[in-house]
């Protein structure tokens, strides 16, 4: 009898090592503007898959970015596609590429909080810009009376919120300021984390949000769900097209069929395209692949989830305000995953 609980006891050892060797673990991190379904996404493949977890830390896409090209992650998130500078970079560090690939759409907004002022705004692509950079400020300016007939702005000063950290909602908002004026393309540019001519910084898209709330007359920029989620006040935009659009799923999704060819990279900008309803600042996020993984189970675990991601996870978006990716690109990166070795 004694030999046999030897045994069992061998046997159900050797069944927790083998279940333990199975356990895999992902650490990831980066932007903050797809969190809500990055982490909707891992947990139900975590659900579904229980050996595979992935850790996901929303630090901002200059962190994402920092992070896998110093290899303290498996992969990292940003909603600006790497530079050819830092793809350099990865490639001199690492000895290999690094692999883009698009997730989900989303959509930049600008809010505010003006006391006594709830109605949608409409903001010209050179209201904007002018309210970032210091040359509007007040919120009667003209600029911004001119295309909101009837609402009573007061002459109170604009405090502008914007990102302190790296991010990749600050790509997407000066790339698309840098396509409406060029005086704020030749004075600031379009990054991650730029010089600002004025206002208030905040960490992270959470941190953006909470200034606005907390800061009467205060204006800045979110992504959709945040807006959504806190039940925020946010304007629309007028489009290449001269319409004013609300952000919304249908105006991202036009801005992404405006996309005449995805490149073979996946770096592509959708700010400021033309069409009818697009939402003119818009974009893709991405996911940052190493194309090399030495350990065989995370390089499987990783492939798998990609594929997943594309198939059953865009069934997910919609219902966090992101849009789903066009089947082409969906297509596209189904073989790009073949990159990864």
């Amino acid at each position: 009898m004694t030999r046999r609980i030897a045994m069992l006891n061998a046997l159900l050892a050797a069944a927790v090592m083998v279940a333990a060797a199975q356990q895999i673990l992902i650490n990831a991190g980066g932007a903050t503007f797809p969190y809500p379904i990055y982490s909707k996404w891992f947990d139900e493949y975590h659900k579904k898959f229980p050996n595979v977890a992935i850790n996901y830390a929303s630090i901002g896409s200059g962190g994402g970015i920092a992070q896998v090209t110093a290899g303290t992650v498996d992969f990292g998130a940003s909603d600006g596609p790497m530079n050819d500078d830092q793809m350099k970079e990865f490639q001199d560090k690492r000895g290999s590429a690094i692999l883009h690939f698009p997730t989900v759409l989303g959509a930049a907004v600008p809010t505010y909080n003006i006391p006594g002022v709830t109605a949608t705004l409409n903001f010209t692509g050179e209201a904007l810009a002018g309210i970032f950079l210091g040359k509007i400020t007040k919120w009667d300016d003209p600029e911004i009376t001119k295309t909101n007939p009837g609402v009573k702005l007061p002459s109170n000063n604009i405090v502008v919120v914007h990102r302190s950290d790296n991010s990749g909602t600050t790509y997407i908002w000066t790339d698309y300021l840098s396509k409406v004026s060029k005086e704020w393309e030749s004075k600031v540019g379009r990054k991650t984390s730029v010089n600002w001519p004025v206002g208030l910084g905040g960490k992270g898209s959470e941190g953006v949000s909470g200034s606005i709330q907390q800061t009467a007359n205060s204006v800045g920029y979110v992504e959709l769900i945040y807006a959504v989620q806190n039940k925020m006040t946010y304007g629309k935009v007028k489009n290449a097209s001269g319409e004013f659009v609300l952000a919304s799923l249908a105006g991202v999704t036009a801005a992404a069929a405006a996309m005449k060819d995805m490149p073979e990279d996946f770096r592509v900008s959708i700010t400021n395209a033309q069409g009818k309803g697009v939402y003119p600042i818009s974009s893709f996020t991405w996911l940052l692949i190493p194309s090399k993984i030495a350990d065989p189970a995370k390089k499987k675990a990783v492939k798998d989830f990609l594929a997943w991601m594309l198939a059953d996870g865009q069934k997910m978006t919609e219902a966090l305000s992101y849009a789903q990716l066009p089947k082409a690109v969906v297509a596209k990166e189904l073989k790009a995953i073949d990159k990864i070795q």
